[in-house]
C-alpha cells in the first residue's frame, strides 16, 4: 500500500513562495499579456491572479479594460496586483507595435480563419498573447497585427470559455513551451 497522501498547510505552501521583494530578482516568463476591452472586473482580477501564478512579465489593461485600484479586481487578484508588473494603455494598437518593435510574437487567443489549436502552434519568445472582450472578442484591427491566432478547441454547444479561464489554459501551455515540459 502508498504512503498516505497528507495536505500541506496553509502556512506550509506560503513558506515556499518568495517574497514580494524577491519577485523582482526571479526569472519572469517572456509573456507580456494584453487584455483589450475586458468588461468583467472579476475577470480582470483573476487575469491578474493567473498572470502572478504563471510569472508574465507584463500585463497590459487596454481599451475600457478596467484597472486597479478597484475592490472587484482585488476580490479575485487576491493581492497579485502588487506582484504582477502592469501598466493602463487606452491604446491597444500602440502597445502592439511597441512590443512587436521589441521582437515580440503577436498571438491573439481568437477565432480566426487561420487559427490553430494552441497545442499546435508555432510559439516564438518573447511573446505577446492578446485577449479580448467577452462577447466580442478582439477588435478586428488587434486580429489583423497578429502574427498568429490560437483557439481553444470546444466539444459542446459553446463556442468559447470564460477569458479567465482561457487565459489559464493558454498561459500555462506556454509555461511548458517555455520551459521545455512535455506532458508526454
Amino acid at each position: 500500500m502508498a504512503e498516505q497522501i497528507v495536505k500541506l498547510t496553509h502556512e506550509e505552501i506560503k513558506s515556499a513562495r518568495p517574497a514580494l521583494e524577491d519577485l523582482k530578482l526571479l526569472e519572469r516568463l517572456p509573456v507580456s499579456v494584453i487584455a483589450e476591452n475586458i468588461r468583467s472586473l472579476y475577470n480582470v482580477g483573476s487575469l491578474f491572479r493567473t498572470s502572478d501564478g504563471a510569472g508574465v512579465e507584463h500585463l497590459y489593461l487596454t481599451g475600457y479594460t478596467g484597472y486597479p485600484p478597484r475592490k472587484e479586481i482585488d476580490k479575485t487578484a487576491l493581492g497579485s496586483v502588487e506582484s504582477v508588473p502592469w501598466s493602463h494603455c487606452p491604446d491597444t494598437a500602440g502597445s502592439i507595435l511597441n512590443l512587436r518593435a521589441q521582437g515580440y510574437q503577436i498571438v491573439t487567443l481568437e477565432h480566426t480563419d487561420r487559427s490553430v489549436p494552441y497545442t499546435e502552434a508555432p510559439y516564438r519568445f518573447p511573446l505577446c498573447l492578446v485577449l479580448g472582450n467577452e462577447v466580442s472578442g478582439i477588435t478586428d484591427n488587434i486580429v489583423a497585427k497578429s502574427d498568429l491566432s490560437v483557439e481553444i478547441p470546444m466539444f459542446g454547444i459553446k463556442q468559447s470559455l470564460n477569458v479567465s479561464v482561457a487565459y489559464g489554459i493558454i498561459v500555462y501551455h506556454l509555461v511548458q513551451e517555455y520551459k521545455g515540459i512535455s506532458n508526454k
